[in-house]
This record gives structure tokens, C-alpha cells and sequence, in this order.
């Protein structure tokens, strides 16, 4: 009897268990309306502002008013040789850049994380800039800079060496703030790569080492390799900052001497500034599409490119 009643409850529990389901879609436990108040936010601070920047480079446009006048904004912007020219100087200004941070910051990285004496303090001073404000590093380099009166050409005196003029040459000037982004900069990316390479297994290196793997191989078969999260991390950050990039340019040359140091976000304020609000906005729009293109397909590349690693 008693085994009677445990199969019949052991069926009725089979029987009412809930049948897998078949499309194998798996269905959120939320209402659809949940995500309304995201939609909104993501709708009123992204999508409206984009839509409007995209009809108004289209317009030549005020406070007041605004006319119709089609792509004449665009075919403006590429006319002008001082547009076109900070066009170019933002491509070489985040490639400079961004390929100095990878190889900087991997370097020391590999340094930060190895048995040396005071590392701690070395990592302290190298982080150190990233916490000091673009403008304010702008200014102090712009005084250290200075051909006549500056502390680098100056140091440089003691040694015989004729300093250049860093911001004023037009040769020089993108290059030199260039090289103040990376100081800045290089710390963020050194610490993004510690985390990779502390992360890597000691298993890994152990194994190498038992295999009789120098420095060297070491590093190309296992540090390179297992740290290129980081390394894509690193470039898909530097890049877009080196893309928009405006507060230390700014601050150390204004896009000069004359344009040579423009870049797009330079050129678009200077256009705000002159009343051309609607060319600004193409130039604006000019910028989204060039981060874009050039991120998207950028950060496919990288994640492809960690799945095979």
C-alpha cells in the first residue's frame, strides 16, 4: 500500500513539472516596461542630441533661427585648407599617441611588476600624472617649454644643446604636446597592463622556465600573448581620447603657431567662437562619424583577435 501511494505521488510530481522550453530562447523574469526609464534617459541625453546635431550641421543656424542649406556646411569644412588641416592633425595626434602609450605602458608595466627596489613608489609616481588636470599640465609644460625661459631648453644650455623653440616651430608644436599626452597618459595604460600580467597564471612562467625559456621567449610566448586583453584595453581607450582630444592642445599652443597644432575639437571651437554654429556643427558631426569608423571596426578587430590568443 505504501508503495502504492510513493509511486502515485512520485507520478503526480512528474507529471507536474514544467515541460522544457522548446525554443530554447531563454525569457527575462522583468516586464518589458522595465527598460522604459533606460530607453528614456538613453533616449533624451544620446539619441534626440544626435538626431538635432545632425539636422543642425545641415542648417546655418542661430539662437533664433536657422535655414536650410543641406550638405553646404560639409563642403565648407573640407574647402578650407585650416579645417582640413586639423582633420589630418587629429589622425597623426591619436596615432603618435596611443602606439606610445602601448609600448610605454607595456614596458613599464613588464618593470612595475617585476622584484625591483621601491616598486611601490615607482608605481605612485608614475600614476601620479593621470591625476593632475589637462589644463593644469598644459600650462605648467607650456612654461617649462618656453624657447627662451623654459627649465627643459634651459637643462639642456648646461649641456651645450641648443633647445628648440617646442611650441612655437611649426614642426614641433603638435608633436611636443604629443609627447606631454603621453606622459600624462602612459600611467593609466601602465597600470591597465600590471593588472594583465599579474593576472597571467605563475604556472605559465614556470613551465617556460622548465623548458629553459630566457627573458626574452618568456615574453614573446607568454607575457605578450596572455596580456592582450590589456593591450586592446590600451589602444581602444588612447585612441578614442587621442581622437578627442582638445583641453591639452588647448591649453599649451591654442592650435598654433597659426594652425599647425589644430585638431578637429580645436577647430570646432574656434569656429563656435566666430559664430559659424552651424559649420562648428558639421565639424562636430565630422568627429562622430571619423570615431566611429575608425573604433568600431577597431574594437572587432581586437576581440577577434583575443579570441584567437
Amino acid at each position: 500500500m505504501s508503495t502504492t501511494i510513493s509511486s502515485t505521488g512520485a507520478a503526480s510530481r512528474v507529471r507536474r513539472a514544467p515541460a522544457p522550453h522548446r525554443g530554447g530562447a531563454r525569457h527575462s523574469p522583468y516586464p518589458g516596461w522595465f527598460y522604459l526609464p533606460a530607453a528614456i534617459v538613453y533616449a533624451v541625453l544620446f539619441l534626440v542630441p544626435t538626431l538635432l546635431s545632425f539636422y543642425f550641421s545641415m542648417t546655418r543656424w542661430t539662437i533664433f533661427d536657422s535655414e536650410f542649406i543641406g550638405f553646404g556646411n560639409f563642403v565648407q569644412f573640407f574647402d578650407e585648407p585650416a579645417l582640413v588641416k586639423g582633420f589630418t592633425n587629429t589622425f597623426i595626434y591619436a596615432f603618435v599617441t596611443s602606439g606610445a602609450k602601448v609600448v610605454l605602458g607595456l614596458a613599464l608595466g613588464m618593470l612595475l611588476t617585476s622584484q625591483i627596489v621601491g616598486r611601490g613608489y615607482l608605481r605612485a609616481v608614475v600614476f601620479f600624472p593621470v591625476l593632475v588636470s589637462s589644463v593644469g599640465v598644459g600650462i605648467t609644460f607650456q612654461v617649462l617649454m618656453n624657447p627662451s625661459k623654459g627649465a627643459i631648453n634651459a637643462a639642456l644650455g648646461v649641456l651645450g644643446i641648443d633647445g628648440p623653440g617646442w611650441l612655437t616651430d611649426p614642426s614641433l608644436a603638435l608633436l611636443s604636446v604629443a609627447m606631454v599626452d603621453v606622459w600624462k597618459g602612459v600611467g593609466l595604460a601602465t597600470l591597465i597592463y600590471m593588472a594583465g600580467i599579474v593576472s597571467i597564471p605563475r604556472e605559465y612562467h614556470e613551465a617556460a622556465k622548465v623548458d629553459g625559456a630566457g627573458s626574452w621567449t618568456l615574453f614573446r610566448n607568454v607575457i605578450l600573448p596572455l596580456s592582450w586583453p590589456a593591450t586592446s584595453t590600451v589602444i581602444t581607450l588612447s585612441l578614442i581620447g587621442g581622437l578627442r582630444s582638445f583641453d591639452l592642445i588647448w591649453a599649451m599652443t591654442r592650435g598654433g603657431p597659426g594652425f599647425t597644432s589644430d585638431v578637429i575639437a580645436s577647430v570646432i571651437y574656434k569656429q563656435y567662437q566666430a559664430g559659424f554654429y552651424g559649420l562648428s556643427t558639421a565639424g562636430n558631426v565630422v568627429l562622430f562619424i571619423a570615431v566611429t569608423a575608425i573604433v568600431l571596426p577597431l574594437t572587432r578587430f581586437l576581440a577577434r583577435k583575443e579570441v584567437e590568443q
